[in-house]
Parts: structure tokens; sequence; C-alpha cells
């Protein structure tokens, strides 16, 4: 399978060596004739400069590269929202995308297919830092935010930097099954199950609490009384401003609104939750605020992609804690003295 991976000087390290080592670990367990054909292609001819300062040697730029691709994949890096590419470079672009049977992007190499017009109308995501820009640039893209990856038909697009290890392996798994994308995934000591519909960040993440005490305060609040239901006047009565103001000031710096940011703690209380507890969906419903658990399954089709019953397969640890396992232990320990003393009352009757 014959890949071209896009690479340009400031282009992100991680976004080309991940999807490398992916690839590279995918060959070395399928025959020859059927491996991975990777070359990198560079806009310009000669090496390339990541944005660490470690230099890249790269075989082809876009005007010698031979023939067309069977996968697309154009990295990403920290000057991708600022770049202006040379018109001839979209039309190599559009017509590998176009001869491809996959094209993607790694984190806000995105803006790159943006540019040759090949994201309008389509499902896409990239690092969160960039998705704003990437929707006030191209506004017929519909953007997914929240994504670790997503995937709309021939289009595969992902979240930041080790996000497209994720891609790559779903692409294995696409191409060769799951067992040898598991096999790569432990390889590489990453997880195979941080599937697409895993949310990027916590939303406490994209709040600067420094910048306002509302914000602060609200914070607090609001993780603090998880399980309570919040109008926008007990939230705003909360850090004794009018709703008005407390709207207006919360939006400006949490980049949300009050609605989705506590919407968005509930979620994140309740994957917690998923991953660590054994307690019963309705329970954890209602202990994060939710209406009940086909409330709490509603909110998280459509932000998560999945069910929660879903996310707790797909994300719990396969371990059991150090306090579960000892007190199977225990119970085994018990069990087999309870067992021996019982045989010995039997051979001493008999």
């Amino acid at each position: 399978m014959k890949l071209a991976l896009v690479v340009f000087d400031g282009v992100q390290a991680l976004d080309v060596a991940g999807p490398l080592d992916v690839f590279a670990e995918a060959n070395s367990f399928l025959p020859e004739g059927q491996r991975y054909d990777v070359s990198m292609v560079g806009v310009r001819p000669g090496n390339v400069r990541c944005s660490n300062g470690m230099e890249i040697a790269v075989p082809y730029n876009y005007q010698n590269y031979p023939g067309n691709c069977d996968l697309l994949l154009v990295a990403g890096g920290p000057r991708m929202p600022d770049a202006r590419p040379e018109e001839g470079f979209l039309d190599w672009l559009r017509r590998q995308a176009d001869g491809s049977r996959r094209f993607g992007s790694v984190c806000n190499g995105a803006f790159l297919l943006g540019h040759a017009g090949l994201l309008d109308g389509r499902e896409v995501t990239a690092h969160w830092n960039d998705v704003q820009r990437l929707e006030d640039q191209f506004p017929l893209t519909l953007i997914r935010p929240d994504k670790i990856f997503v995937r709309d038909g021939d289009l595969f697009t992902s979240a930041g930097v080790s996000a497209g290890i994720d891609l790559c392996l779903s692409l294995v798994a696409e191409d060769w099954g799951n067992e040898l994308a598991v096999t790569v995934a432990k390889r590489l000591v990453v997880y195979i199950h941080r599937e697409g519909g895993q949310s990027q960040s916590s939303p406490f993440l994209a709040l600067r609490p420094e910048e306002d005490s509302i914000v602060t305060t609200v914070m607090r609040y609001v993780t603090d009384h998880i399980g309570e239901a919040f109008s926008m006047e007990q939230l705003a009565d909360a850090v004794s401003v009018s709703r008005r103001t407390f709207s207006r000031i919360f939006s400006k710096y949490a980049a949300v609104t009050p609605a989705v940011f506590v919407e968005q703690v509930r979620v994140d209380h309740a994957r917690k939750m998923l991953e660590d507890t054994d307690d019963p969906l309705k329970t954890i419903a209602f202990n994060c605020g939710f209406h009940n658990s086909t409330h709490m399954r509603m909110i998280f089709s459509r932000r998560l992609n999945t069910t929660p019953k879903e996310y707790r397969s797909n994300f719990r640890s396969t371990e059991k804690s150090a306090k579960t396992i000892n007190k199977e232990a225990s119970q085994a320990i018990n069990h087999t003295t309870k067992k021996s003393k019982q045989h010995r009352v039997g051979i001493a009757s008999g």
C-alpha cells in the first residue's frame, strides 16, 4: 500500500514519527508485498526542519512524487494555521486526494486540506487549540471539536500530536484487523481503545481561572455540587452578579456557555466513575446530576458518539485494583481454609 506523508518546515516531529512508527511496526508482521510503502513528501526539495529543531531528510517534493498514493496524510505544526500554501501544491493535494482510497490529516494539518477545498461539507477535527480558527477559515467545514479522530467517508482527521497514533492504529485495524492493531499498540506501549469518541480534554483545560474570579468560583461551585440541578440564576447568585453579567463574563473567559460547561463537567465526572467504579449506570447518572440513566445515555451519544455502557467497556482499565485483588485473594484463602477444616473434621469423625 503506497502511503504519502506530507511534511514541511516547522512540522511537529511527533506528527511525523507517530504515524511512521505505527506503519513500521505493522510492516514487521506483514508479508512482503503487503506492507505499507511510506514516503515523506515535502513542499520544497531537500530536508525539512521540525518545530523542535530536528531535521528530517525528505526524498520527494510534491513536484517529483511518482504517481498517486493509496493513502495521503498531511502532518501538522505550530505555524500551520498561518500558512498560505502555493496553488501548485494545493493542486497536487487535490489530485492525490481524488486518486487515493483514503486521505486525511494529523493535528492541524487539516488546514492544508482546507486550503485545497477538501474539507467543505465534511466532518473533521483538529487540535482543540486550533478548531476555532479552522472553523473561521473554512466555514463550510463541520467541526467536531471534542473528538480524538473523525472519519467522514474516505476522509480521516485527528486531534493534536499523539492522536495521530490513534488514527493510524485505526487505519491498520481497518486494513488488517483489530488483532494486528492491538499488537502494534502493545509494541508502542499505547492504548488501542482510545477511540474517536473519546473527548480530547476536560473543560477545565479550556478555562483560565486567573483571568476572572467569576470563572474560578463557578468552576468550584459546579464541581462541588455536581449532583444538583443548576439554573442560570443559581449560578449567577453563587458569584453575586446579575444573570446578564454572569452569562457575558463566563462565556468570554470560558469560551463556552454556562449550560455547555455544566453538561461537560457532568460528562467528565460520569466518565471518571465509569472508568474507576462498578457502580450501576443509574447510580452514576444520579451522582453526576443527570435526570436518569436514559438522559445520561442521550448526552453521551450526542457528545461522545457512544453510550455509557460502551464507554465503560472501551475505556476502563482491564487490570483490577490492588484493593479488589486483595479482597478476592482473601476470600479465596478463607474459602480454602474453611473447606480444609471441614475435610479434617470429616476424617476425624470417620
